[in-house]
């Protein structure tokens, strides 16, 4: 990750955690990928609380004795809504240090705090099979407080070894959402689509009803690659449990190995063709890595708005 793991869990709180994310981020950036970075000057605005003191223009300052930060051509209204997966299946790792919910809350939150600096109104709604909780998208800084709150609250939910199972059924989470929203928005959709192969299906439908409703979708499937997606454990027999029904299977992994890689490639690749021909971003992301690919995804998704 952009930092060690350990070192970000040891950060207090959430806000700091995802501050610290972001800006690591954007200081590894050679080249901006989209115009909000860029230095194209248009007007002042006065100071609001939470602003990056670096933006405050202190000529004006020293004539008014009032704080005014510089305003950016790209600084734009987008709103979007982030929908995070929250079933029980989310709450797994083997290898990774963090779980999927867990790498997942602290993405979000470096998202929604990337969204407030751009001036972006953010929303946030958590699901399984229905929808959990919902907050409409705002640019205010106390709106992200709160957000931040509600992630806080997830967090420590996760670190609860008892939660009780929850099915995920992203497709009529999704279908809800899609008859709720009333206005065109991005929606970001966070999750490890690990429901019954059945419901793929129904998913992309869900999907294509957002983008009926001309909302823009980008989906991030995140996983940990080398269990979930290679099956890459040691030699040896293991005991697999599924963690939304509490159905168990022993086998040896090795024996299984190729074909699951196979099964695993070819459920992606049609995925992945049929979200293209719905014109719906895709993205896989792995646990073990870098906030990075799923921080770009989001940028580029954005600049093609714009």
């Amino acid at each position: 990750m952009l930092l060690n793991s350990d070192i970000i869990t040891q950060i207090a709180p959430l806000e700091l955690k995802a501050r610290t994310i972001v800006e690591g981020f954007i200081s590894g950036l050679h080249r901006s990928p989209y115009h909000g970075f860029s230095v194209e000057f248009a007007e002042h605005r006065p100071y609001n609380r939470g602003d990056d003191f670096k933006h405050i223009d202190w000529k004006v300052y020293g004539k008014s004795e009032k704080f005014y930060v510089k305003q950016y051509e790209e600084e734009t209204n987008l709103r979007a809504h982030i929908l995070l997966d929250v079933s029980s299946s989310m709450y797994f790792r083997h290898f990774a240090d963090w779980s999927k919910l867990r790498y997942s809350i602290h993405f979000v939150s470096s998202l929604m705090y990337l969204m407030n600096r751009q001036r972006d109104a953010c929303g946030l709604v958590t699901f399984d099979r229905d929808i959990q909780l919902q907050f409409p998208a705002k640019s205010s800084y106390s709106h992200l407080r709160m957000l931040f709150g509600k992630l806080e609250h997830l967090l420590e939910d996760e670190s609860n070894a008892s939660v009780e199972k929850r099915k995920s059924a992203s497709a009529d989470a999704i279908h809800d959402l899609a008859e709720k929203l009333k206005h065109r928005s991005l929606v970001i959709i966070v999750s490890d689509l690990f429901e019954n192969v059945s419901g793929h299906k129904a998913l992309i439908s869900a999907m294509k009803h957002l983008r009926h409703r001309k909302h823009e979708v980008l989906l991030l499937n995140v996983l940990e690659n080398k269990s979930e997606r290679e099956l890459d454990f040691p030699d040896g027999t293991y005991l697999f449990e599924d963690m939304e029904t509490g159905s168990e299977m022993e086998l040896m992994p090795a024996q299984v190995r190729d074909t699951y890689r196979e099964k695993m490639q070819e459920f992606t690749y049609e995925f992945k063709l049929a979200c293209s021909e719905a014109k719906i971003d895709f993205e896989e992301i792995d646990t073990q890595s870098a906030f990075d690919l799923a921080l770009l995804a989001y940028l580029n998704k954005r600049k093609k708005l714009f």
